[in-house]
C-alpha cells in the first residue's frame, strides 16, 4: 500500500458519472479552499464544462465558484505534475484528486511515488468508477482505510461495523 505512511494518506471514492463525482467532491473542495489547502485534479477525462454546468446550477457564492474553477478541470496531467512538484518544493500540504479508470489510477499513483519527497504531506483521493470496480468493491476498499463521501471522510472500518 503506502510505502511513505507518515507523509501520504491514500483515500478513495467511488463515482457513477462525471457529474457525481463533481457532486461528491465538491462540497470537500469548497471546505479545503477554505482551509487553504492545495488541491490538484488528476484526471483521464476533461471535466472542465461539467464543473462549470454543475455550478451554474448550485448556489454558492460567485468567488468561491471562480476559486473551484480555478483548480483546473481539465486532462493536462503533464502541466499538473509541473505544478505538484513546484507545491511539494514550497513544502505546501496538498490534495490530488486522481480520477480515472483503474490503470489510469495505477499509473498516476506509480508517478507520484517516483518523485514524493517524504517530508512533505500529500493526501491523494483515488476516485473509481463504480461500474468498472463492480463486485471488486471491497477488495478496491481493502486497499484503503477511508472513504470520500458527499459528508466527507469516513473511516472504512467504522463503515463496515455499522453496516453489521
Amino acid at each position: 500500500m503506502n510505502k511513505n505512511k507518515a507523509t501520504k494518506e491514500k483515500i478513495c471514492t467511488f463515482y457513477a458519472s462525471d457529474y457525481h463525482f463533481e457532486m461528491i467532491s465538491l462540497p470537500y473542495i469548497n471546505k479545503k479552499i477554505e482551509n487553504k489547502n492545495e488541491i490538484i485534479i488528476l484526471t483521464e477525462n476533461d471535466l472542465e464544462e461539467s464543473m462549470k454546468t454543475l455550478l451554474r446550477n448550485i448556489t454558492l457564492k460567485e468567488e468561491k465558484k471562480e476559486e473551484i474553477l480555478k483548480l483546473d478541470w481539465k486532462n493536462n496531467d503533464a502541466e499538473k505534475f509541473d505544478i505538484i512538484k513546484t507545491k511539494m518544493n514550497e513544502e505546501k500540504n496538498i490534495i490530488i484528486f486522481v480520477k480515472g479508470n483503474k490503470n489510469y489510477i495505477h499509473g498516476i499513483n506509480q508517478n507520484i511515488e517516483k518523485w514524493m519527497p517524504e517530508k512533505n504531506y500529500v493526501k491523494i483521493i483515488d476516485c473509481y468508477n463504480i461500474e468498472e470496480v463492480g463486485d471488486n468493491l471491497d477488495k478496491v476498499m481493502g486497499q484503503y482505510e477511508k472513504v470520500l463521501r458527499v459528508t466527507g471522510e469516513k473511516e472504512i472500518a467504522e463503515l463496515q461495523k455499522n453496516s453489521c
